[in-house]
């Protein structure tokens, strides 16, 4: 059974931008939608409840498309709203990001990881239960790279300001012996080519390449997948400023296509077909 139903992707930004090529790799097929909650990014700082709130409308925006699946691009939102969003919405498919602590545990030699992620990831009950669950015998230093996900958003993904950033995150980590990283913000894999050249030894884990196994397992079991041949369309939206997110776009994942803008209405979002989509808290 074969579905063309698309598969809809959010995330506060551009950060969901780097699962998205490991999916359209997996699921060379599927149709895609991508929305960028520019308009509110970064979620890192935002407290749950409003995260929540952003990934219900959003959820409902995907929803009016047709969705078969939502992927939760974004640590942040999978942190505070992937289990409300189970909750408010049992009959939709869901896969949601985690920080790789249980890989980065099985893979580390000198028993020292380290954790880049943004506060309100650090900081949730999520967090403490993988924490819990897989870090018991290991050292773990985290650091929430204040600061990075703007100067990602800003397209500044090699600049000497982002540069001086990840030095002053890496050195007390490398001085304590921290051998493995776990990326946990979809954005800071846009860093990686800078985390190489500091630390070309430093093992680094990006859960990108596990969400997307893990959707193609969802559709597979659902019997959902789209054409195994080649061919899926990608439908960008932002709720920020297009251009800026085209260019971005392009540079960073070296897609050139139209970009839709979505517009916030309070607790409801909507765009240029004037398709309206709302949700109850």
């Amino acid at each position: 059974m074969t579905s063309r139903r698309p598969i809809g992707i959010f995330d506060s930004g551009v950060g969901g931008l780097s699962v998205l090529p490991h999916i359209r790799q997996r699921l060379p097929g599927e149709d895609l939608i991508y929305l960028a909650d520019q308009a509110h990014v970064p979620y890192g700082p935002r407290a749950h409840a409003e995260v929540i709130q952003f990934s219900h409308s959003i959820t409902d925006f995907f929803l009016r498309q047709q969705a078969k699946l939502v992927v939760v691009a974004c640590n942040r939102a999978s942190a505070a709203a992937l289990t409300p969003l189970r909750y408010t919405f049992p009959d939709v498919l869901f896969v949601g990001m985690e920080p790789a602590v249980k890989p980065a545990v099985q893979q580390t030699k000198t028993g020292k990881v380290g954790v880049l992620a943004t506060v309100g990831t650090l900081e949730s009950d999520r967090y403490a239960q993988l924490m819990g669950r897989f870090a018991q015998n290991v050292t773990v230093w985290e650091d929430p790279c204040i600061g990075l996900v703007d100067l990602i958003e800003s397209g500044q993904t090699d600049t000497p300001e982002t540069e001086q950033l990840l030095r002053q995150v890496l050195a007390p980590m490398l001085a304590q012996g921290v051998d493995t990283l776990v990326l946990g913000c979809t954005h800071y894999p846009f860093v990686r080519p800078l985390l190489n050249t500091m630390a070309p030894s430093l093992a680094i884990i990006d859960p990108a390449p596990a969400v997307a196994r893990q959707a193609h397992r969802v559709l597979q079991q659902a019997q959902l997948l789209g054409p195994a041949t080649s061919g899926g369309k990608l439908t960008l939206f932002t709720t920020g400023p297009a251009a800026p997110f085209a260019h971005l776009t392009q540079r960073l994942i070296g897609h050139e296509g139209e970009v839709n803008t979505a517009v916030w209405q309070g607790t409801v979002i909507g765009h240029q077909s004037d398709q309206i989509l709302t949700t109850d808290y």
